[in-house]
């Protein structure tokens, strides 16, 4: 028999063994007891990618430990683990170091982390987190067995937090037999029960295409046991703009709306990209909505929709027809055209070509004289009046498309629109031949008229019929003039300033241009349009600031100097905006590059001190005033671009101010003030080429007197101009929801929705 031994346990220990109820001296029958599981590893399965949620009873999860890590495969942990059993028996010599280790084990966790989980447990049974997943989905390694029909739990031992597996051994030891958990089941598909797999699959590539990212879908289980539909995801509302959303779908009949509209948007605009694209917003409670032309589309009104886009499809196929009739008569009078020029020219180049051969001989002269001597009779074919034509032409034509008052299918509303693609196409190939036959006939008329001058020039000098075709081509043109040109339904791409692409270059070239072109006293006042003044210096500017308002700043900087110079010396931390007091020699770093400049100080410009008086501020604030309107002078936009500026407040147009090249973080920005609860103004504003600016570069927050200074955008995205020097209207285009959470380190926090009034100036 195998010699029994005993461990002790030291007081820790023991304090953590009372707290979980677990007495080793007297195990109980249900941690001795266990099954196989007959559990199969499957391959192909994203281990940290969950697709279902429940509440399991505690006492349906048996547990097992295993010496691998938490970031092993399945497959290894698996084939390592033991029944927990194994691990509590300290009276058989074999089982002593799996003994030790669970004390180990039980050493490094703390009480105050299992009380952690138990506190998100608590949470998590009232409520289920925003996103569904929550901190701590990585500890619980929960696993179904489909042959055996039993969960159960693998602890790696080789990871460092124990905790979800000590509140589970807790929540056993108390034998409640109620006692549930919220946890996610890792490697299992989903069930089905709400959407089959296929077609949540399917939704997953749907959802992209309108919100470019992927969705997180998870199949739910409430207590009861009923199951849900939870989809969560990022969606673009507008440009780079970005929110989250979330789509409950509580039933299948709900389900099923949702994914045949889904479904059917996903087919209109991959099928039909060039009639079809739709938007994305969201709701008050944060579910999905989609949008075509600022109408919101629901499941509910699809037949409507379907109908009013079918109706629009016959109206632009019959104005299409029409269209193409009309090209088609003026093609034909322009080829007639073509060709009558054609035969003129031939006539003239025919005559220089006889003349040339008749010259030789006194009867070959008079042989051309009486063929060409006297103005010929024939005349090139009259050309019609082609609007005449056209319009004849039109009257004839009575081949509409015909509408039935039924409902119409969504294939049908596909095949119209494709109609109308194979005409509008049809249309644009005219139009391409009627434009090369304008610059073909208009060369023609050119040529002919130079031919005519040419011939009335033969008989004064010697020309070779080499010397006629270089004369009579001598002011043909390539293309036709700008205006001339006819389109059809083609719209025009604008370039525009890409963020991502442009704004390194464009950051260098100003931060360059800048340290070159602006003075020391200029760009210290920039730097003051960079602090919270600048709404102070605009009200001056318009001479409406009072002097209580100047007063109040005052005290305000005051405020902030003294408590600047209660930081400490070593401190490391850095305020572009406050902090003046750094060592000359200390090396900072910026965009990956180290420097040694120092930072601008609003306090130091404008010579703040203790005895400062509102007059000396307000005298430093004018100036600083006339030092920006003098900097905006000195350098203009080499192209077309757009900006942004996120308020609280509506856009006054006769302010200096800083806007974003940036659109997410300009309003993201706001967005994370507190203190702004109510509607968000979103510009978006065109500044055209050759527009004032100043850029807020590295060389308006930092000195460079050491000419260590990076050079670049590296500490702000916005840009300084006037826009009372712009001649630009505003134009409202819709209303954007954004998602925010009220604290966005906990899962349980509440959302709010902000609402954000979009306008565009141009």
């Amino acid at each position: 028999m195998p010699r029994k031994k005993k461990v002790d346990v030291d007081s820790k220990i023991q304090e953590k063994l009372d707290y979980i109820g677990l007495n080793l001296d007297k195990i109980p029958k249900s941690l001795k007891e266990y099954s196989d599981l007959n559990f199969r590893t499957l391959k192909g399965y994203d281990e940290k990618k969950y697709k279902q949620y429940r509440f399991i009873n505690v006492n349906d999860i048996e547990i097992l430990l295993s010496r691998a890590n938490r970031i092993d495969t399945i497959k290894e942990k698996y084939e390592k683990a033991m029944p927990l059993c194994f691990f509590l028996d300290s009276k058989n010599e074999e089982n002593i170091l799996n003994y030790t280790e669970f004390l180990n084990m039980l050493n490094k966790v703390s009480i105050s982390q299992i009380e952690a989980i138990e506190d998100e447990q608590k949470k998590l049974s009232k409520k289920n987190p925003f996103k569904v997943k929550f901190t701590g989905n990585y500890l619980w390694q929960i696993y179904y067995s489909e042959v055996s029909d039993k969960y159960f739990m693998i602890v790696p031992i080789e990871d460092s937090d124990y905790s979800t597996f000590f509140y589970l051994l807790k929540k056993k030891l108390e034998n409640k037999k109620s006692e549930k958990i919220f946890v996610p089941i890792s490697l299992v598909d989903y069930e089905g029960k709400i959407l089959k797999k296929d077609e949540i699959k399917d939704l997953e590539n749907y959802l992209w295409l309108f919100t470019k990212d992927y969705p997180s879908i998870y199949e739910v289980w409430n207590k009861k046991d009923e199951v849900s539909l939870k989809i969560v995801g990022e969606t673009e509302i507008y440009e780079k703009i970005k929110t989250l959303y979330k789509v409950s779908l509580e039933s299948s009949k709900e389900a099923a709306k949702f994914y045949k509209l889904v479904k059917a948007l996903f087919i209109l605009q991959t099928e039909l990209p060039h009639y079809y694209k739709f938007e994305t917003n969201i709701d008050e409670e944060a579910g999905l909505e989609f949008y075509l032309e600022n109408s919101k589309i629901k499941y509910e009104t699809l037949p409507e929709f379907i109908y009013g886009q079918y109706l629009k499809s016959v109206s632009l196929k019959n104005k299409t027809i029409s269209d193409l009739e009309e090209l088609k008569v003026k093609l034909d009078k322009l080829q007639k055209e073509s060709k009558a020029l054609e035969e003129e020219y031939m006539s003239k180049e025919k005559q220089i070509t006889t003349f040339l051969e008749c010259k030789k001989t006194f009867f070959g002269k008079v042989k051309y004289f009486f063929k060409f001597g006297k103005k010929s009779k024939n005349k090139p074919e009259k050309v019609n009046n082609i609007d005449e034509d056209i319009e004849k032409t039109v009257k004839c034509k009575n081949d509409k498309f015909k509408l039935e008052e039924r409902n119409y299918t969504l294939y049908e509303l596909e095949q119209s629109f494709k109609e109308l693609l194979v005409k509008e196409e049809e249309a644009n190939k005219i139009v391409m031949d009627i434009n090369a036959l304008k610059l073909k006939n208009k060369n023609l008329k050119k040529k002919i008229e130079n031919a005519s001058n040419y011939i009335e020039e033969i008989n004064k000098h010697k020309r070779s019929i080499f010397e006629f075709w270089k004369y009579s081509n001598k002011d043909a043109v390539a293309s036709l003039d700008e205006g001339e040109e006819e389109e059809f339904n083609i719209k025009k791409i604008e370039k525009v300033f890409n963020f991502e692409d442009d704004f390194e270059k464009f950051g260098t070239e100003a931060d360059k241009l800048q340290r070159n072109k602006l003075t020391d006293s200029e760009l210290e006042s920039i730097f003051i349009s960079t602090t919270d003044l600048l709404p102070l210096l605009n009200r001056m500017n318009l001479k409406i600031a009072e002097n209580r308002e100047i007063s109040e700043q005052l005290k305000k900087i005051k405020q902030g100097k003294e408590k600047v110079e209660e930081i400490e010396e070593d401190d490391e931390s850095f305020n572009i905006f406050g902090r003046i007091k750094q060592a000359n020699n200390k090396e900072r770093t910026m965009g990956n590059k180290t420097h040694r400049e120092q930072p601008r100080d609003k306090v130091e410009i404008l010579e703040v001190k203790k005895e400062t008086k509102g007059v000396e501020l307000k005298r430093h604030l004018e100036k600083v005033l006339k030092d920006i309107k003098s900097a905006l002078k000195k350098n203009t936009l080499s192209e077309d671009m757009y900006v942004y500026k996120a308020s609280s407040e509506e856009l006054e147009l006769n302010t200096i101010e800083d806007v974003s090249l940036n659109s997410e973080y300009e309003l993201n920005q706001i967005l994370k003030n507190d203190k702004i609860r109510g509607k968000i103004y979103l510009y978006k504003i065109r500044l055209p080429k050759g527009t004032n600016y100043v850029a807020f570069s590295n060389i308006i927050f930092y000195d460079n007197k050491n000419m260590t200074l990076p050079v670049g955008m590296n500490l702000s995205s916005k840009i300084l101009v006037d826009l009372s020097e712009l001649n630009i209207e505003g134009k409202n285009i819709k209303e954007l929801n954004k998602l925010q959470f009220e604290d966005e380190d906990d899962d349980f926090s509440k959302i709010v929705v902000r609402n954000i009034n979009l306008s565009e100036l141009k």
